[in-house]
């Protein structure tokens, strides 16, 4: 389904207030929603801070159980643009040059656009500020790479300028993203209640919430955690499901290990959920910045790459973060780079990963946001 690009409270007009810029953010999605959810969250905080934000993007459905409303224009500042291939007729000739474009992830803006924006160029238009907006990671090449500029070698832009700009999690990178109203919701939240409307009044035991992959570890874990201590788990939809459902077809002993299987979550509902655990297993990139921020002992599960590059990435995460050597060994079975017997460690040691977390997490919140430091990016380079 195309949306609509012409919704009446996203109308983009010349006439707006000079701190007010148009915004082009473009994705596409590749897999497992990483692209579109931070994205979406990148397009809602520059709204919420007054800047007008149109997000292109190829496959747009998500949006539907992930920000209700957002394909129907009821995002105030955002507007969704359906890519496709080619771009639909006359679409381009009814929007506004955006003052800004967010290339995230190396998506290139679509032949179209790049096109149309030369013209426009060549009869002396502006250019935008082009900002490459890369993968985040703890590595030490993001320090050295943040804020170097490039040319387009190709194209109808050839020649033109363009920022790399690196989410991270020191103050000489971009930064991660957090909204301006977070600590406040984080602190009126009332996990009790929010349970219980999600149908799920689960006893005073331990609780953990499940974004994984497949992890070969996961039975094991399952297992293992059953004969621990009574807990509940809340298995999100998707490939957690799956995995799950796997595990239960070997025939699985449970013990007192509940499972809760969840519907699919809102942005919003998927922070509730990590405020609500006492452990959070995540995966990919937006999953560990909200587990981060919810300040609970947290597992990753990284994006694996055919290269085992994701090793290094890993490690160098857990370096940051300062992991005792338990949440390390933890992360190297979970993550299938050493083999899985006595993979569960126990809710006390769990318990005890919480300091790290939340000692990080503070080290986070003295640095610059990253929408706070794109904005005085792009104003330093107009």
């Amino acid at each position: 389904m195309s949306p609509s690009i012409n919704a009446p409270t996203n109308v983009v007009t010349a006439q707006r207030p000079a701190n007010v810029l148009i915004w082009d953010v473009f994705c596409h999605v590749v897999d497992n929603l990483g692209d579109i959810g931070v994205c979406w969250r990148l397009c809602a905080d520059l709204a919420e801070r007054g800047q007008t934000v149109r997000l292109w993007i190829d496959e747009p459905g998500a949006l539907h159980w992930m920000a209700p409303g957002a394909l129907e224009g009821r995002m105030d500042g955002v507007q969704v643009l359906y890519w496709t291939d080619p771009l639909a007729p006359d679409l381009l000739a009814h929007l506004v040059p955006a003052d800004v474009w967010i290339e995230t992830f190396g998506c290139h803006p679509p032949p179209e656009v790049q096109a149309h924006r030369a013209t426009t160029i060549a009869a002396g238009g502006t250019l935008p500020v082009w900002v490459n907006l890369e993968y985040m990671s703890a590595e030490a090449y993001v320090e050295r790479s943040h804020r170097l500029p490039s040319l387009v070698s190709s194209g109808p832009l050839r020649g033109m300028g363009q920022w790399f700009f690196y989410p991270g999690f020191t103050q000489a990178t971009g930064g991660l993203l957090r909204e301006t109203d977070l600590a406040a919701r984080q602190t009126s939240f009332n996990a009790a209640a929010w349970l219980v409307a999600q149908g799920l009044a689960c006893a005073a035991r331990p609780r953990a919430s499940l974004f994984c992959y497949e992890p070969a570890a996961l039975p094991a874990l399952l297992q293992q955690a059953g004969q621990d201590h009574p807990s509940d788990w809340l298995v999100t939809t998707g490939r957690a499901t799956d995995a799950v459902n796997a595990a239960q077809a070997q025939g699985l002993q449970m013990g007192q290990t509940n499972l809760h299987h969840l519907p699919r979550l809102t942005q919003r509902d998927y922070d509730h959920l990590l405020w609500a655990c006492d452990l959070n297993f995540v995966r990919g990139e937006d999953s560990l910045v909200r587990a981060l921020w919810a300040g609970k002992p947290l597992v990753w599960h990284i994006y694996p790459q055919h290269d085992d590059a994701h090793h290094a990435k890993l490690e160098a995460f857990l370096d940051w973060l300062q992991a005792p050597d338990s949440l390390r060994a933890f992360h190297r079975i979970w993550n299938g780079i050493t083999p899985a017997h006595n993979v569960w460690p126990g809710w006390d040691v769990v318990d005890s990963w919480r300091a790290c977390v939340l000692a990080a997490r503070a080290r986070l919140l003295a640095q610059p946001d990253l929408t706070s430091q794109l904005l005085e990016f792009v104003a330093e380079k107009r």
